[in-house]
């Protein structure tokens, strides 16, 4: 994950096509004119050594002669020449390509693998930055740059697309020019060898004239920098993504997958990664630009209810019919906005309702007025405005009244202009208002509720976590005990009682469970239990007992257990005689009488490691289809939020005649099993079915555990990174208090809200650079609380005050580039805790942390004032310099390779 370097190939400064030919079907003619005609200011030089001018320029014939070093060069030569090409520029100085040469296709995996390697060995990414092979090229429209070969230009704008699919890419072109939308930047990444959609992502998303971002993904190759970028991004700006379900799965997918046929899995896993990143996906090409409209105006959706004016009666219907589809709400009018628009035009001449149909031949002062009038109504989240023709009423009269009314308004408003010609006009004078406006009701109703499903992504990206119902403990010391001796002796997976052995340990009830090798040793255990017990035959070939009937329920007696054990293996042997029976499952009965039969699952996922799933669970599971995926770490917010996506999550909430489930002992479950796969790296995969639950709280029946050697760490396999336990220490401050040095973590909100409103003004002054402010908004504080571990890190300082409870006194953070070569940190301690030594202790535990993650250098600034700050940081051989672009600031740098030199 990297932006090194990105910068010379989307600003260069020169451009050279290597291979450029005046075969007008060739790559490397269809560029040079690409690049010609789109006007780019600096120079374009190609290499040739066969034509002496190419599209009316000069030619060179190789690298070294040409007349200066370019920044980016576009390579059309065949891939097995690029390796000594990369060569020959990088000895230039050049510091990025991309590679349009054909070639790849007709390469063996073997080729193919040995050809990529040596670009790579030869590049040495970020030294030297690739996009492809196989790339469309790009553009960058405020350059004038359009280093692609695409068949038409882009027009500048706010949007960038990024794409893995050439044809989409040329086809976004198509479409945005008929709709009049311009681009920042549109990329086609071609096979990723090095730049992948991450670092486009970190280069964008702090990009100020890339307002939104869209993303065309079929694949994923490393999760973790994916995640990680595109939770960074969409906290700064819209990200949109679009990918096709279950046929590229099942086309093109990993070939296990499709003869497992899991592929019909591998798009919902997707589709939950895109949402815990806060990204907001769509459907398609259409919806990608309706979307990326509406969330491109400053103004934000905080709900699903939609005010409708419009002077069609059906067409407010039809707008009023897709809202409802598509899950949104119609917003109740206040009596007061009912009263006002009947005194406006008329009791008997609108509906009196949403949608307010007002007349036909309504001119643009009555629809500006009835407007205002509905933007004042707080019951709607946004107002969508439609317009029928009406010969007598011109449109762009209308749309012109209707932007000068909303010039300041806060609310989202969005305008349906329906027809064409005249209508095409006032939806250019929305467009020019930076009011989003669709061509049909359904257009702007989706586009409304993406807008607001998009927020709702946010606002769960920021939501304070639930507080965990109840402590856990889990014994994994016990957990790995058990399965280091399956693996062995050689099992790919524990028994049942093992299973259920491991979930005790981690807090989950359990039915007691035990083995037997025969009819007598069933007895002897269902003795051991106390009768009634259920009997299930075990077979590795036998997956499912219940389908060949081999399973008894109810066994009240030793002599029912016998002769159903006999009756067990007489059914299995007929209906499976290729089945090894190594014996029989005796558990004692669970009564739970009208509970619910659920299940939770937990898999490693090729591409996005442990994936959690929940649902409607029994012996029909397969048949119901009812589940929700997510991925973990999970707190009791996301595990819930999960569980509401089930259908049985209506049914837990309880019927006349059952209580309501204990759902909060449902998501701890799913909580403790989410720890368990991350704590045991050897598990595989889990699955629970059934799990009971009901008002007691949840009773696991059925388990098992599929296991795998795995050496290393169990959190490196997870998408996003998990609370980092291991840095928690306790230090002792000179007054001899104990503290505890560890991480913030999402529940923090609250003490750290607390924190910051006992800071002194002066500590807010120093820590803010001159702005004291108080007042702290949710937003801000989960900011502050709510961190991605792989690329900040805050440590703070807490201890019990004296009622006990848990306060912070102080924060060290620090900030990471992508590529690591750099940190910035910030630190502030309570002003009543100065002289404490608290600030050296958290400033130290910064640095080993800084220095532990390889980054290069930690850098700060403070204000010149800050005296204490500055003697701090030399303490620890930081170099202090005054800031050259602000004269009241000074700049502290350490250099992370000579730490400890003086500290």
């Amino acid at each position: 994950m990297s932006v090194i370097n990105l910068e010379y190939l989307f600003k260069p400064r020169s451009v050279a096509v290597i291979g450029a030919t005046n075969d007008p079907r060739n790559a490397g003619n269809i560029v040079m004119r690409n690049l010609m005609a789109g006007g780019f200011l600096g120079p374009v030089m190609p290499v040739s050594d066969t034509a002496e001018a190419i599209a009316g320029v000069l030619t060179h014939p190789s690298v070294k002669h040409l007349p200066k070093t370019p920044d980016l060069a576009i390579v059309c030569s065949p891939l097995d020449e690029v390796p000594e090409i990369i060569h020959s520029l990088k000895e230039r100085g050049t510091r990025g390509a991309v590679l349009m040469g054909s070639g790849l296709a007709a390469m063996t995996t073997e080729e193919r693998t040995d050809v990529v390697s040596t670009i790579l060995r030869v590049a040495n990414p970020p030294d030297f930055r690739i996009i492809g092979p196989k790339s469309l090229g790009f553009m960058v429209p405020s350059l004038n740059l359009n280093a692609s070969l695409a068949h038409t230009e882009a027009a500048p704008g706010k949007v960038a697309f990024i794409s893995q699919s050439d044809s989409l890419l040329a086809t976004v072109l198509d479409w945005a020019k008929a709709k009049g939308v311009g681009f920042s930047h549109l990329v086609a990444l071609g096979s990723r060898i090095d730049v992948s959609f991450a670092d486009i992502l970190d280069y964008l998303g702090s990009d100020p004239l890339t307002r939104s971002i869209m993303l065309y993904v079929e694949s994923i190759k490393d999760a973790r920098e994916f995640m990680s970028a595109a939770r960074a991004a969409s906290r700064n700006k819209p990200v949109l993504v679009i990918r096709p379900g279950q046929a590229l799965d099942t086309v093109v997918g990993d070939l296990k997958l499709r003869e497992t046929g899991d592929h019909r899995l591998v798009d919902a896993i997707y589709d939950v990664a895109f949402r815990r990143a806060g990204m907001l996906r769509v459907e398609n090409i259409d919806g990608l630009f309706d979307a990326a409209q509406t969330l491109g105006t400053p103004k934000s959706v905080f709900g699903k209810k939609l005010a409708i004016l419009t002077n069609g009666t059906s067409a407010g219907i039809l707008a009023a019919d897709r809202l409802l589809a598509g899950g949104g709400e119609l917003a109740r009018l206040d009596e007061e906005t009912v009263a006002a628009i009947d005194a406006l035009i008329g009791r008997e001449n609108w509906s009196r309702t949403n949608p307010a149909d007002i007349p036909f031949d309504a001119d643009g002062k009555a629809y500006s007025e009835a407007l205002k009038l509905l933007i004042k109504d707080k019951n709607s989240n946004g107002i969508l405005v439609m317009h029928v023709p009406w010969k007598a009423q011109p449109d762009v009269e209308v749309a012109q009244a209707l932007c000068d009314s909303v010039k300041r308004v806060r609310r989202m408003v969005l305008t349906a202009w329906l027809g064409s010609g005249a209508a095409e006009e006032s939806r250019e004078v929305f467009r020019k208002a930076d009011i989003p406006t669709y061509d049909t009701p359904t257009h702007a109703v989706r586009a409304f509720l993406y807008m607001a499903e998009y927020l709702q992504n946010q606002e769960m990206l920021i939501e304070t976590p639930d507080s965990l119902p109840t402590d856990f403990f889990p014994d994994t010391d016990r957990a790995r005990e058990i399965v280091r001796a399956a693996l062995a002796e050689g099992r790919d997976a524990l028994t049942e009682p093992e299973a259920k052995d491991i979930l005790a340990a981690y807090g989950i009830p359990v039915v007691e469970t035990r083995i037997a090798v025969s009819a007598k040793e069933a007895v002897i255990a269902a003795d051991a239990l106390g009768y009634p017990v259920a009997v299930k035959v075990r077979s590795p070939q036998i997956p499912q007992p219940y389908d060949v009937g081999g399973v008894l329920l109810d066994l009240e007696t030793p002599e029912r257990v016998w002769e159903g054990a006999a009756s067990i293996l007489a059914r299995c042997v007929r209906e499976r005689p290729d089945a090894y029976i190594e014996g029989f499952t005796v558990q004692k009965m669970g009564r739970r009488p009208g509970a619910h039969e659920l299940f939770i699952s937990a898999k490693v996922d090729p591409v996005f490691g442990p994936v959690l799933s929940f649902g409607h669970g029994g012996m029909a599971r397969e048949m119901i289809q009812d589940r929700a995926f997510t991925l973990p770490p999970l707190s009791m917010t996301l595990a819930r939020e999960m569980v509401s996506r089930t259908r049985i999550f209506t049914l837990l909430g309880g019927t006349p005649s059952h209580l309501p489930a204990d759902v909060d002992d449902i998501c701890l479950t799913v909580i403790q099993i989410s720890q368990l796969i991350v704590d045991v790296p050897q598990i595989i995969s889990i699955d629970i079915n059934p799990l009971y639950a009901d008002s007691e709280g949840v009773l696991a029946l059925g388990g098992k555990i599929s296991i795998a050697p795995f050496e290393g760490e169990g959190e490196k396999r997870l998408a996003i990174r998990p609370y980092p336990r291991e840095l928690e220490e306790c230090v002792t401050l000179r007054s001899g208090r104990h503290v505890t040095l560890r991480p913030i973590r999402p529940e923090d909100e609250q003490t750290h809200r607390a924190f910051l409103a006992n800071l002194s003004d002066d500590d807010l002054r120093l820590r803010f650079f001159g702005v004291v402010q108080r007042e702290f908004d949710h937003k801000d504080i989960a900011r502050f609380t709510q961190i991605d571990y792989d690329r900040e890190m805050a440590f703070i300082a807490t201890a019990p005050d004296a009622a006990g409870e848990p306060e912070t006194l102080g924060v060290m953070r620090t900030n990471t580039r992508p590529d690591n070569s750099e940190a910035e940190f910030a630190i502030v301690v309570r002003s009543d805790m100065k002289g404490e030594g608290l600030g050296s202790q958290l400033f130290q535990k910064g640095i080993r942390y800084t220095k532990d993650r390889g980054t290069a250098r930690l850098v700060g600034q403070t204000m010149l004032e800050n005296k204490a700050m500055q003697g701090l940081s030399r303490k620890f051989g930081f170099a202090i310099a005054p800031d050259p672009h602000d004269e009241d600031l000074v700049e502290m740098v350490l250099d992370m390779a000579r730490y400890g030199e003086k500290a």
